[in-house]
């Protein structure tokens, strides 16, 4: 038996291809353009099929009986038993022009082809795009009924199985599938869309929330998503029916017979990504109520595009996106049962392969991995300024920087310390890495006005700045009454100096209209830890500024990163003898959260407990404040904070394993 196939180089034309070459005795001929001639060999290494079965016809799909020469023609002349038609633009944000070219006027000249050779049956593989957005049930035999197709896509789609319904008076047979997706049992897919689309979102969610904290779903319409295996074991088994007259002008919708509302989809993927499961939905259709003039009038605004722009652009998005959340259309495939009955082909359930399908997209689909996000292709060549860099965390993330390729300069108050520090980095970044040292003291006015100076005229400024120099108080607020310059202490440093710093350095930025800044902050701030106040003060102070100053700054090249780090094991907290038996982070983890603010310039970076106990604070805050005070009480106060230094501390077992559950929260 004879084939021809056009759209055999794409998703499922590829797939159909190798299936009709398993039938004994098979050829296929496929149609190629003739500058795409190089992919003939691996296609055909692909279908396992040498040049007598797998023959190219070269031709273009937007020229008249598509281009393919007169000899060529002649020779296909009654030779073909069935004409696969897969050739079309798959894609909801394609442009109009693009899809007419391709959808519309290429199926009329495939048409026109398949009448000059005379094939036997014709098989037109539609979309149940060509329904467009009816209202309520649609049926297989159901075709004029369609409504609602203003979309190009919805279009040309209707357009094209209108020309060969109309036009072509031979033998033809329509397949209408759903949203096609990758393989059911590899997860193979070649690109992004249909729900796919809101795997980035699902991802985000997994990365701030942990997998057990319900969240907020759409519940919308009803998307129907089959995956690409069964389509193309449908469209074989169908179109080679034992009495052809029964697939005879037929349309066939290979759709999921279950159908999932929006909702039910987001939650499935989650699921299989093991973030949050969306447990409460909120329906779209609510916001049918807001007249058209009115939200037309709003996305019309000026900040409402921008917004609306760099939310899709984050999430990668299509702008169409949101027209089809209230998909209102259900699909009968009644004939399609009926074709397949006996054959054991069925459609997989979506829950049972969707974990196939998240990793896959995850591995090889994600558009965050074809980013260079290494860290010597962000900051190689670049100039970074670690304050407080001679120990703990700024040490590490200047080692890391430097082994990068970065000119890392670091600041501190101890020369000696510095030196030190200095030799630690040229061993982590080689003899040849750019390291500087400066001593400088950020809380005084005027030693921190000359180092920026300095830096301005040795460095030309800085590309990135991690304000990580800071100190921490460890005090009950019942024993500082006669402590108010342990909060000017904190404020000086963690707040002022860390602006002084900032604010020198920003018109340098500015300038060259680029330069991120990262900001140390603390879980403290999320979870309004009890004897930090002073620290957490300073912090929140660092953290409402750089808020402020990342929206004056939005539109002129300079990014800020809120790092709200947990607790550390450095040598700021060594003289809290109790944190020896807790398990806090090591300086190495605190510099892999440094290095992916730089990196990734997220706007704030927190773990999953941090942003859990914040949400506990805004959803029930009298719980929040007992959980805190019970820790609060559980925990007692370092020695320094006593001034007893001869004073053991210990802890409890319910204490320990307290700490241990919530590691990181500063108690």
């Amino acid at each position: 038996m004879q084939y021809f196939v056009t759209g055999a180089t794409g998703f499922i034309g590829k797939r159909l291809v190798k299936k009709l070459l398993e039938h004994k005795g098979s050829v296929v001929h496929f149609l190629i353009r003739k500058e795409s001639e190089s992919k003939v060999a691996g296609l055909r290494d692909y279908w396992n099929a040498d040049a007598k079965r797998a023959i190219p016809v070269y031709g273009d799909l937007t020229s008249k009986k598509l281009g393919v020469s007169a000899d060529a023609t002649k020779a296909l002349k009654g030779k073909i038993d069935h004409f696969y038609h897969l050739a079309a633009v798959y894609d909801l944000s394609a442009d109009e022009a693009s899809q007419i070219a391709v959808n519309i006027d290429g199926t009329r000249n495939t048409i026109d082809f398949a009448k000059a050779i005379d094939v036997g049956h014709f098989h037109h593989v539609s979309s149940i795009a060509a329904a467009g957005l009816y209202e309520g049930v649609f049926r297989e035999d159901m075709f004029d009924e369609a409504e609602n197709y203003d979309h190009p896509y919805f279009k040309t789609k209707h357009e094209s199985e209108k020309i060969v319904r109309k036009e072509y008076k031979s033998a033809w047979t329509v397949y209408r599938p759903a949203f096609v997706v990758g393989d059911s049992t590899t997860g193979e897919m070649d690109k992004v869309d249909g729900p796919y689309y809101f795997f980035k979102l699902i991802q985000r969610m997994r990365q701030i929330l942990p997998p057990w904290m319900p969240s907020v779903g759409i519940e919308g319409g009803r998307l129907n998503i089959v995956p690409v295996d069964f389509v193309v074991n449908s469209i074989d088994h169908v179109s080679h029916a034992k009495d052809s007259k029964t697939i005879k002008g037929k349309a066939f919708h290979i759709v999921d017979p279950m159908g999932y509302r929006v909702g039910d989809v987001l939650d499935i993927f989650s699921k299989a990504a093991h973030a949050p499961k969306m447990n409460i939905f909120v329906n779209a259709a609510l916001l049918g109520f807001i007249p058209k003039s009115v939200k037309k009038g709003m996305m019309a605004l000026a900040p409402v595009r921008r917004v609306r722009k760099a939310i899709m652009k984050d999430l990668d998005l299509p702008e169409s996106i949101f027209e089809f959340i209230n998909w209102p259309t259900r699909y009968d495939r009644r004939e399609l049962d009926a074709a397949l009955k006996g054959s054991g082909i069925e459609c997989p359930n979506l829950k049972d392969y969707a974990w196939v399908l998240w990793d896959y997209w995850e591995r090889h689909l994600d558009p965050s991995l074809f980013i260079d996000r290494t860290l010597k292709g962000t900051v190689g060549g670049k100039v970074v300024l670690v304050t407080g860099g001679s120990s703990g965390i700024g040490l590490s993330a200047a080692c890391r920087f430097a082994e990068a390729g970065a000119t890392t300069i670091i600041c501190a108050r101890g020369e000696d310390q510095l030196a030190d520090a200095k030799k630690t980095i040229l061993e982590a970044g080689g003899k040849d890495a750019k390291v500087f040292t400066y001593s400088v003291d950020i809380v005084d006015e005027a030693q921190c006005a000359e180092f920026v100076q300095k830096l301005e005229k040795n460095h030309g400024g800085v590309d990135f700045l991690i304000n990580n120099a800071g100190r921490s108080i460890r005090r009950a607020i019942e024993a500082s009454y006669d402590r108010f310059h342990d909060f000017e202490r904190t404020m000086a440093l963690n707040y002022f100096g860390a602006l002084r710093i900032t604010m020198g350095l920003l018109p340098g930025m500015m300038a060259k209209r680029k330069g991120h800044i990262v900001n140390i902050s603390s879980i403290s701030v999320l979870v309004n830890a009890p004897r930090f106040s002073a620290y957490v003060a300073s912090k929140a102070a660092l953290d409402a500024w750089t808020n402020c100053a990342a929206c004056e700054y939005a539109d002129q090249g300079v990014t800020f990163t809120t790092i709200k780090m947990p607790l550390v094991r450095t040598p700021m907290t060594a003289p809290t003898k109790i944190y020896d038996s807790m398990p806090l982070l090591m300086p190495e983890e605190a510099a892999d959260m440094i290095i992916r603010a730089c990196v990734d310039k997220p706007v704030e970076i927190a773990t999953r407990l941090g942003t859990s106990v914040s949400l506990l604070h805004v959803a029930a805050p009298r719980v929040a404040q007992i959980l805190m005070n019970t820790t609060f009480r559980m925990f007692p106060d370092s020695a320094a904070a006593k001034g007893d230094k001869s004073a053991k501390p210990t802890l409890s077992p319910e204490a320990i394993a307290m700490a241990s559950m919530m590691q990181g929260i500063h108690f």
